[in-house]
């Protein structure tokens, strides 16, 4: 595997545990308005795992299937918060975000020494993962 398939492998994990995430707080809140929004937000993330598996299946490689251990621990920590908050809603919201950030992290870390075709791929996505961070956070803030 080249170094380039292996760190669009990277963000391929991190961005599924988001998406995982955002599907398993959709079905844990009970507000429809918050389950619409985290089922979108699952959506974007599925749209970048698209394309980047298919940059990484264009250099004959096997994309990434998996997320990771971090990911799965965040979503077990949301869900004890959660259980123990008066607003399950906000523990979640607060969660999402901070795998929102992690997210963004994660793809500002590979741009930072990517080589071109890398980076155009990696600049096609952050637009929408900003956008996704924003309007968590946005939520997260207005939150009490």
């Amino acid at each position: 595997m080249t170094t380039k398939t292996a760190r669009l492998n990277e963000l391929i994990e991190v961005t599924r545990d988001g998406e995982r995430f955002y599907l398993h707080a959709a079905e844990e809140v009970r507000d429809p308005l918050l389950q619409e929004l985290f089922t979108e937000l699952a959506a974007d993330k599925s749209r970048t795992i698209r394309a980047l598996a298919m940059q990484v299946a264009a250099h004959q490689e096997r994309p990434a299937q998996g997320g990771t251990l971090i990911g799965a621990l965040r979503e077990l920590y949301a869900d004890t918060r959660a259980n123990f908050s008066p607003d399950q809603a906000a523990a979640y919201a607060d969660q999402l975000e901070r795998a929102e950030a992690r997210i963004l992290q994660a793809f500002e870390d590979v741009r930072a020494d990517a080589d071109p075709d890398l980076l155009a791929i990696i600049d096609a996505e952050l637009p929408r993962l900003r956008a996704s961070h924003a309007r968590i956070l946005d939520l997260k803030q207005r939150m009490p």
